[in-house]
């Protein structure tokens, strides 16, 4: 049975060392690389083992129970724009709207925009509700994207109720004019309950929308942010995983730390905000070993596979972004409780890259997904 969370680093290489004491040096002869100033501070050793060993039964007790108390209520829905749209020859409308969603704790409630596109002709609760999880961290762009997508798959849109949501700190852009969600940005993490909660807005401003009903199609970052979605709330039936993250404990992540620990952040998605919040942090002593390994864990769906529903997932193997084998580890756990098509599939594509153009046949398969959910 599924079960609903919502509801119920200091040993350092040679090389390394040599590389902070450098930096010890430039801070204590006044300068910061940079041409300024600024306080000495000494790093401490990080044993990188110790981070990314494999987490606890507590570890894992420990994030669910909060994911438990997060809300992803409705709450104070205002509606910014609304108009006539054309997918796929389907007409449509467009609406954007913005609610409030809380923070980490003892941080402020965040304004958070999204976009709700309901096709003409659906009856009360009648349409399951797709969301359109984007990638990378330069916001949403909801008719330059977001719609033409959909029209790379002829049908699905006339029985969806799509909801686009932007990640706070990040904008939503629709028609000439852009919305920007409050932040700070939190990939993969809070980026779940922005979504979730204008999930919950589709259910309370569209008759349509069955939100229990609900799939998710993710790209990159929105897909590990699918699989979060469904591991955290029931509504979630279905998800289609481009390339997503799937295990932030695995060696590609690993690699990603240890080059940002050396000074050189990896140019990715998210890792800015990693890195300054939670890498640099930790090196310097500010922050536990508890809590980055915690970081870790939130944004780490494969550890929660039994709690996937249906999932498709399509990955090249020359991905440079995302490395093929986060989908594979994700692969492997599923395969190994038992999960076989048509509940869950893996394709991998010889040589395909990141970019669903490269990955042959996958819009014609991922098409098939959404348009079986449509008729269960």
């Amino acid at each position: 049975m599924r079960m609903s969370f919502q509801s119920s680093i200091e040993r350092l290489p040679s090389s390394r060392f040599v590389a902070h004491l450098l930096a010890l040096f430039l801070l204590l002869s006044g300068c910061d690389g940079g041409g300024g100033t600024g306080p000495a501070r000494l790093p401490v050793e990080v044993d990188t083992e110790a981070v990314f060993a494999p987490p606890t039964q507590a570890e894992l007790a420990t994030v669910e129970a909060e994911w438990a108390v997060r809300s992803v209520a409705a709450v104070g829905v205002a509606e910014h724009l609304e108009t006539r749209v054309s997918v796929g020859g389907t007409g449509a409308t467009v609406r954007i709207v913005s609610h409030i969603v809380p923070g980490p704790p003892d941080t402020e409630a965040v304004q958070h925009y999204g976009a709700i596109i309901t096709p003409d002709g659906l009856a009360p609760g009648s349409a399951p509700v797709l969301v359109y999880a984007h990638g990378g961290d330069a916001g949403v762009s909801v008719d330059e994207e977001a719609l033409q997508l959909l029209g790379l798959f002829p049908g699905v849109a006339d029985g969806y109720v799509v909801v686009v949501p932007s990640f706070r700190d990040e904008p939503l852009s629709f028609a000439g004019q852009t919305w920007v969600s409050d932040g700070p940005a939190s990939p993969w993490d809070y980026d779940v309950d922005d979504a979730l909660a204008l999930l919950s807005v589709a259910s309370q401003v569209e008759p349509a929308a069955d939100a229990d009903r609900t799939v998710v199609l993710g790209f990159s970052r929105g897909a590990g942010v699918g699989l979060l979605m469904d591991v955290r709330d029931p509504r979630i039936e279905g998800v289609v995983d481009f390339f997503g993250p799937s295990d932030f404990y695995g060696e590609f992540v690993q690699e990603v730390f240890e080059e940002a620990l050396d000074g050189a952040p990896r140019d990715l998605p998210g890792i800015d905000v990693l890195n300054s919040r939670f890498i640099t942090p930790l090196s310097r002593g500010e922050l536990s070993l508890g809590v980055m390994r915690l970081e870790l864990a939130r944004r780490s769906p494969v550890l929660w596979s039994g709690e996937l529903a249906r999932l498709q997932v399509h990955h090249g193997t020359s991905d440079s972004v995302v490395p093929v084998s986060q989908s594979q580890r994700l692969s492997s756990a599923m395969s190994a409780i038992g999960r076989t098509s048509p509940d869950f599939e893996a394709f991998f594509y010889t040589g395909g890259g990141h970019d669903p153009f490269t990955l042959s046949g996958s819009f014609s398969r991922a098409r098939d997904f959404l348009l079986s959910h449509l008729a269960r």
